[in-house]
């Protein structure tokens, strides 16, 4: 996919931004570190995106050797889907958003809490 981004001269985080900073992206990734997912359990873990924009999103994580694409020879067809070794480099950056969302939201819920009483 073609992308808007200075490779020589663009800052490191932007570079990052631009491979896991689509919406659904990072949440792929981080259902794929379980293992090879096929398309359709991909689907019911992300329920709130489109069937397109997963395709989309897998097709862009593709491109950019995050994550691979296995189809297999059967009628009906069968693909799926797992992280390369490149792709499981995002590891650690993945689980510590994890953990900063986690707290995040338990900040916001006891926010809400202290404001109804």
């Amino acid at each position: 996919m073609a992308r808007k981004y200075n490779w020589k001269t663009g800052c490191d985080v932007e570079a990052t931004l631009s491979v896991i900073g689509g919406r659904w992206k990072a949440i792929l990734v981080c259902h794929l570190l379980n293992g090879r997912k096929r398309f359709g359990e991909l689907r019911r873990l992300t329920p709130n995106a489109t069937e397109r924009m997963i395709t989309l999103q897998l097709r862009e994580l593709e491109a950019d050797g995050v994550v691979a694409r296995h189809v297999y020879a059967e009628v009906p067809p069968r693909v799926e889907y797992e992280l390369t070794a490149f792709g499981r480099s995002l590891e650690p950056i993945l689980l510590v958003m994890q953990s900063w969302g986690r707290d995040f939201k338990a900040r916001k819920l006891a926010e809400e809490v202290q404001q109804k009483q």
